[in-house]
């Protein structure tokens, strides 16, 4: 799925999935050999293929469901 990381005006981290209309705020972001994988706050975890920490946010960025 396609997803949007961006930073909200305090700093954090949010996704934004357009498909479900989702907005959540990252809370636990871990690194795995097959990428990045963050935590929402409604317990979705998402494995961010593509991501770029040094790219400036947002980023559009493909996405697998893990949970």
């Amino acid at each position: 799925m396609k997803i949007m990381l961006s930073q909200d005006k305090s700093g954090k981290l949010t996704v934004y999935v357009p498909k479900k209309d989702l907005e959540e705020e990252v809370v636990e972001e871990t690194t795995t050999p097959e990428g990045k994988v963050v935590t929402l706050a409604n317990g979705w975890e998402l494995c961010l293929e593509d991501y770029n920490e040094e790219s400036a946010l947002p980023q559009t960025l493909r996405a697998k469901k893990l949970n």
